[in-house]
């Protein structure tokens, strides 16, 4: 699919767990940050001169669930999951991330954040400290609903930029995930939007604009504070 894109883009972003699908098997599937996910994520940077991001069963002293931002000079930032999605018992097999990271790139600032991180908006609260969003996922069509309204409510309440990539199809376990990737502005306008059906989807982020609105309505200004693990 990375080789069908036909535009200059600085940005590609892949599901969570991408080279396994979401699995409890941690033992069994995990690498290490020296491992052959990570090369090849490395090795396509490199050679298109672009960013690429997706989380990785990586162990690391315990497992964890990484998402791995790996920029064309090879210098990879990782964000492990925070928040453990108890009901399939992944905080069982994986160590919760200890903090959380905000990556530069030129003069874009993302957060990073995996899967049921969405639920959490103290966790992810923009302190003016991000531009972007972003979150790669595997949510299941049983909860797909949530998901649309969350990835629209971290945008409006950011004021800024959410893309969110998740995986279709039918999983190992039998269950069902319906994608609805999508990239969002600050008022929850769609700039792009996935279906159930594989597809590269593309958007091209301003970020005057968002800049630009923060200081038209700048609403950050009265949020209330929280202590983040940082």
């Amino acid at each position: 699919m990375i080789d069908t894109i036909d535009r200059d883009v600085d940005l590609v972003v892949l599901p969570e767990m991408f080279s396994t699908g979401f699995t409890m098997s941690s033992s069994e599937v995990a690498e290490t940050m020296a491992g052959e996910t990570v090369a090849w994520m490395r090795g396509q940077a490199s050679q298109r001169r672009l960013t690429i991001v997706g989380s990785v069963v990586i162990e690391d002293g315990s497992y964890f669930n990484r998402l791995v931002w790996m920029p064309p000079d090879g210098r990879a930032t990782t964000y492990d999951k925070r928040h453990l999605f108890r009901m399939a018992g992944e905080h069982e097999h994986y160590a919760a991330g200890p903090k959380r990271v905000v990556v530069t790139t030129g003069s874009w600032r993302v957060c990073l954040s995996v899967c049921y991180d969405l639920r959490f908006p103290v966790w992810l609260r923009c302190r003016n400290d991000y531009d972007l969003l972003l979150c790669v996922a595997n949510w299941p069509a049983a909860r797909q609903t949530a998901w649309n309204i969350l990835l629209r409510a971290r945008a409006v309440e950011n004021q800024c930029y959410m893309a969110a990539v998740n995986r279709i199809g039918t999983d190992g376990n039998g269950i069902e995930y319906r994608g609805g990737s999508a990239v969002y502005d600050w008022n929850g306008v769609a700039l792009a939007e996935g279906t159930d059906h594989p597809a590269v989807l593309y958007a091209s982020l301003d970020l005057d604009a968002v800049g630009a609105y923060r200081q038209r309505f700048p609403a950050w200004r009265d949020a209330d504070e929280f202590r983040v693990l940082s």
